[in-house]
């Protein structure tokens, strides 16, 4: 089965993972002043609609440009957005492809991280060009951590001063789940 030219929506554990829509933009805003979410990903620090509207177009634009896959991580009874997703496919002609994800505060501790990324590692491995799914977490990051592991990903090492953060290089610890293997 070839992967889809375009963002499916995938169900799972209480979570709908879906495109971004623009109802999404209030939520973007407020996912714009966290502490954390504006220094690793692509949402800017600002409360600025246009600057939200900016986020969801880079959002759509991922699959065309080849990076892959942004999902927005909804609840499933009311399809309210609580946090982002992504499936990034650089790789893939290696069987590589790794995933990020991030869930706004208001929304943390319920959950959603872990369905989100069990529903997306399971779909991933739909595939057969994927053999090997990755993710990135910050050591300090605990509850990040443990999602990836109650989702059955493995802690492979630490990479040292890995990843930008602010103006910060920062470790990371890298872990990896694999797709079943036939015997």
């Amino acid at each position: 089965m070839p992967m889809p030219s375009g963002v499916p929506v995938l169900r799972g554990g209480g979570v709908r993972l879906r495109p971004f829509a623009d109802g999404d933009v209030p939520f973007v805003v407020a996912a714009s002043h966290d502490s954390l979410i504006p220094l690793i990903t692509s949402v800017r620090r600002s409360s600025s609609t246009e600057d939200a509207v900016d986020y969801i177009h880079r959002q759509h634009a991922r699959l065309a440009a080849g990076v892959g896959y942004s999902f927005a991580a909804a609840a499933a009874d009311t399809d309210v957005a609580v946090g982002q997703i992504s499936l990034w496919t650089r790789d893939i002609a290696r069987g590589r492809v790794s995933t990020g994800y991030w869930i706004a505060e208001a929304h943390r501790g319920r959950g959603f991280a872990r369905a989100a990324l069990a529903t997306l590692s399971d779909w991933a491995f739909t595939f057969p060009e994927v053999a090997r799914l990755e993710l990135h977490v910050e050591p300090e990051n605990a509850a990040s951590w443990r999602t990836a592991e109650s989702c059955g990903f493995d802690r492979e090492g630490l990479l040292r001063c890995w990843q930008r953060v602010g103006s910060e290089d920062r470790d990371m610890f890298v872990y990896s789940r694999v797709a079943p293997r036939e015997t």
